[in-house]
């Protein structure tokens, strides 16, 4: 499973709305996410617009390329793109992907198990 964490920069007068926007996504969408390999997807916000995603996903083309091809992903971010600043490309294409330099358990799994608990 690919980690995907990615960051874009909300309009600090549109926070109260983008956050009340995201309490109740269409239905629609969400089964369109789900459907084309969008999973434990999250969404953070700062008081400062800076907005930071996170999901994991089998395969990053073909999960963008799944939204790509749905109606309601285009009407979904063509509603949310003026939330955002700075973005010359719809918010799914236009996000600044995060590089991972650190997975707990990835690292776990190639050290050698103790003798002793920590606990």
């Amino acid at each position: 499973m690919h980690r995907v964490c990615f960051r874009l920069q909300v309009r600090r007068e549109r926070l109260g709305e983008y956050a009340e926007r995201h309490r109740a996504v269409w239905p629609e969408m969400l089964a369109a996410l789900h459907a084309t390999g969008w999973h434990n997807y999250s969404l953070f916000l700062d008081d400062d617009g800076l907005l930071v995603g996170y999901f994991e996903t089998p395969d990053l083309d073909a999960a963008r390329a799944g939204m790509q091809a749905t109606d309601v992903n285009a009407r979904w971010q063509a509603e949310m793109a003026p939330f955002f600043e700075d973005l010359d490309l719809p918010p799914d294409q236009g996000f600044l992907q995060l590089r991972e330099v650190f997975h707990l358990e990835d690292q776990l799994a190639t050290t050698a198990p103790t003798s002793k608990d920590p606990s």
